[in-house]
């Protein structure tokens, strides 16, 4: 078989079969422009990450003004203005629920550190609790506690055997909340006394298969972990800075979580980071005269002053912009399509939350691997847009600076792609 001309390994990605990497060159707002010029779309946020647009002018000023004064120092032992202006404001964006935070430099990093801040809190209390509770269909990273965490799945297969046991129940999604409240009830009855931590992506799992779920069933979860004394774990790095609508999923729900896990929309997209915060009870647990009850983690790059103050002006664009508006929009935009889409024969369940706007194409071979997948990826591709289908299930998950005009085109491109596999089909069927 013919080898990538790239020396690059991509992620998620079969070298065997996929095509060479389109090669972009800039960005701007919401879209990308390849090295001949060619204007794409971006629909998915390239990867859930752009929040703001690409580029967008304030955060471009604030990294260049920060990369000249400061671009790296040691995060143990030192401090700079950036990452102590971000901790600020952080806090004062997530409601006060926390009084900590703690920095790292990716999303799976910042669930690794949630669930070390967990477990090493009982450890440190003498109470040793060896449980993690987390959600069917749950994906939470690719480093091997986040894995273990999410589930068993295609992602993760080939690591199975080392993998640390972890207690999931059922996702409660209309439907099938009892099922879910009843098999947490189990685990938890059957682990009393030693279950650290529930994990969950509140109310929309990505990578799963964007699968929500309502704000009453997590409450219920929820508030069934706090009669255990079950620290809740909220994983909102896909859900985090409006993506469901509310700056935080949690809000939706109205929970204040133990330990909360943000990145991609951090800093809108601009740079990688992450950041963990937790209440005063979790840190007095590792606050001791006792060196060995610190907690042991960092990241070389722990607080990069460049990313810190990426993420600040990101902060600042939500107090000084209309962001909040630009979301209602296109949350209306797809409550409006969804219509439409509902009316078809070869979708079902389709869905929104926030701005986000999905729905499983009927096949055959559904599931990640799905071999629609490859044809609608180019199909969109073909009409300059970036989508890229989690298996059947296609979705899109736009930058908020998105125009009406660009979500009317990405919306007539999914109806030509499902009318060209109908097409496809009654051809084949003949």
């Amino acid at each position: 078989m013919p080898y990538n001309k790239s020396t690059i390994w991509h992620p998620f990605t079969q070298h065997g079969i996929a095509p060479d990497s389109i090669h972009i060159n800039h960005a701007k707002g919401a879209y990308l422009y390849d090295k001949n010029g060619q204007r794409i779309i971006d629909a998915i946020s390239s990867w859930w990450v752009i929040t703001h647009g690409h580029c967008h002018p304030h955060i471009v000023s604030a990294v260049q003004a920060q990369a000249e004064k400061l671009d790296q120092v040691i995060f143990a032992g030192f401090t700079h203005d950036p990452a102590e202006n971000l901790a600020e404001k952080l806090i004062r964006h997530t409601g006060e629920a926390f009084d900590h935070v703690f920095y790292s430099d990716s999303g799976s990093t910042a669930v690794e550190v949630a669930l070390k801040m967990a477990l090493g809190y009982w450890e440190n209390k003498g109470q040793a609790r060896q449980k993690i509770i987390a959600l069917e269909h749950g994906y939470h990273g690719d480093t091997f506690g986040a894995m273990s965490a999410g589930a068993r799945s295609i992602y993760n297969r080939a690591y199975d055997p080392f993998l640390f046991e972890v207690e999931h129940i059922t996702v409660p999604v209309s439907g099938q909340e009892s099922a879910s409240f009843e098999m947490l009830e189990r685990v938890l009855k059957a682990n009393k006394n030693n279950v650290a931590c529930f994990i969950f992506e509140p109310l929309l799992q990505g990578a799963g298969g964007m699968n929500i779920y309502s704000p009453e069933a997590l409450q219920t979860l929820c508030t069934m972990c706090r009669r255990e004394d079950v620290f809740l774990i909220a994983d909102e790095i896909m859900t985090g800075f409006g993506r469901t609508g509310s700056f935080l999923a949690c809000d939706k729900a109205g929970i204040n979580p133990d330990i909360l896990c943000l990145s991609k929309g951090l800093t809108a997209g601009f740079l990688p980071m992450s950041a963990t915060l937790c209440t005063r009870g979790i840190y007095d647990a590792f606050y001791s005269t006792d060196k060995s009850k610190m907690f042991f983690h960092s990241s070389s790059f722990t607080a990069n002053p460049i990313s810190c103050s990426a993420a600040v002006a990101s902060l600042e664009i939500w107090e000084n912009e209309l962001v909040q508006s630009r979301i209602d929009e296109i949350s209306n935009s797809h409550e409006t399509a969804l219509k439409d889409f509902k009316a078809r024969t070869d979708v079902e369940n389709v869905r929104s939350l926030g701005t986000m706007l999905a729905f499983d194409i009927k096949a055959e071979n559904s599931g990640y691997l799905s071999t629609i997948q490859p044809q609608l990826y180019d199909f969109f591709l073909r009409h300059n847009i970036l989508l890229r289908p989690l298996g059947n299930t296609v979705y899109m998950l736009p930058p908020y600076c998105i125009s009406k005009e660009d979500l009317e085109e990405i919306y007539e491109t999914l109806h030509l792609a499902l009318d060209s596999l109908r097409d496809e089909r009654q051809q084949c069927a003949v």
